[in-house]
């Protein structure tokens, strides 16, 4: 009985991992996703080069705000901040970890029932999201700084193989 304890228990200690950093990484592309939907799409910023070409002219564009390198950078830097706003929730029949958020973004009630929510959870997934934001730094401006379709999937999913369990999940359960 020992014996069989001791071969199950790493596996579950790599689900518990995997499904905390898919948790993270579906999580942050929420945070970033809806951080870009604040910004006025009317605001531009310069790119470019500020040098003046032999002609006279300057190679100067102007591109929207939001999804630019400069903004989602500096998202990408404080993003992780609102992993504190999460809590997890455990699916009675699969026992794999959700993340979720507490609080909404607009101040409407949400049903909290079947979250935990604690310091440990929310520092294991802000400390996950920050190793997930440096290692896949390239990949989340090179989708979030075109309006890609389904981030997440395309990130956690098939790009990472953060959430590889995902994919071998009927739809209906993700």
């Amino acid at each position: 009985l020992a014996l069989a304890l001791a071969a199950l228990l790493p596996a579950a200690g790599a689900r518990r991992s995997q499904d905390l950093h898919c948790g993270a990484c579906r999580a942050l592309v929420d945070e970033l996703e809806w951080e870009i939907a604040q910004v006025d799409p009317r605001k531009t910023i310069q790119m470019g080069s500020f040098r003046i070409n032999p002609d006279g002219s300057q190679s100067v564009v102007e591109v929207p705000y939001a999804r630019s390198e400069a903004h989602l950078t500096e998202l990408l830097e404080r993003v992780c901040e609102k992993m504190k706003e999460y809590g997890e929730k455990v699916d009675p029949s699969t026992h794999r970890k959700s993340y979720v958020r507490v609080i909404s973004h607009d101040g409407t009630k949400m049903d909290l029932s079947g979250v935990k929510i604690d310091g440990d959870v929310a520092s294991s997934l802000k400390f996950a999201c920050e190793s997930i934001a440096e290692e896949y730094e390239d990949e989340l401006l090179e989708f979030l700084s075109h309006e890609a379709d389904n981030v997440k999937d395309r990130l956690c999913s098939k790009r990472t193989d953060l959430c590889d369990h995902a994919l071998h999940i009927p739809h209906d359960e993700l």
